[in-house]
């Protein structure tokens, strides 16, 4: 009897200890208990991340100058008249750029050069200067005070043909409507020459 009883104790005991590392095992998970680390075998995979993969590319773009307009005075044109005497053409730069790529998919990008490839053309209106000079009536090159023929003002009028000296001399007859300055009525009936 003393036999039976013994190996009863021996498989209460054997049954304690598979009931206690079932537990260890339920709990833990086998790696935890055999101290291998995390329950989780993606975590202590030996799988590498590949790194990434980095390239570099020169890119230009261009880009338009906008031109200027300006405006010039020029005195062959007419006061208030304007005229574009220039076009404007707009320019061309050429900005040259370094761009990262990281896995294929832009990731930076450098500005490293911007050269004017073409120059612009500025607008150029000109504006008119020129006024004309006002004409002056033609004043009458003829003394006021007779009428008939012209008696041309000078400093001394005598009739031609007649014994005076001059300068000028008129062709008459002429009637004297003023004042008889030059004398040329000699008898004071209005007519003269």
């Amino acid at each position: 009897m003393a036999k039976k009883w013994t190996d009863f104790t021996r498989r209460e005991k054997v049954i304690g200890v598979l009931a206690a590392v079932f537990a260890v095992i339920s709990i833990g998970g086998i790696s935890s208990a055999m101290g291998n680390g995390s329950a989780n075998p993606a975590e202590n995979s030996t799988e590498q991340v590949a790194a990434p993969v980095t390239t570099y590319k020169d890119i230009q773009e261009a880009e338009v100058i906008a031109y200027s307009k300006e405006s010039k005075d020029d005195s062959s044109l007419a006061s208030g008249t304007t005229q574009v005497t220039t076009t404007g053409v707009d320019g061309v730069k050429t900005k040259t750029y370094r761009v990262t790529f990281t896995n294929g998919v832009e990731s930076a990008r450098e500005l490293v050069s911007e050269v004017v490839t073409t120059a612009p053309i500025n607008e150029v209106t000109s504006t008119g200067t020129y006024i004309a000079p006002v004409q002056k009536a033609a004043s009458s090159a003829c003394d006021p005070n007779y009428s008939g023929a012209c008696v041309p003002i000078a400093s001394d009028v005598d009739c031609a043909g007649g014994s005076g000296n001059g300068p000028v001399y008129v062709n008459g007859p002429v009637q004297v409507i003023g004042v008889d300055i030059y004398d040329l009525d000699c008898d004071g009936n209005g007519w003269g020459c």
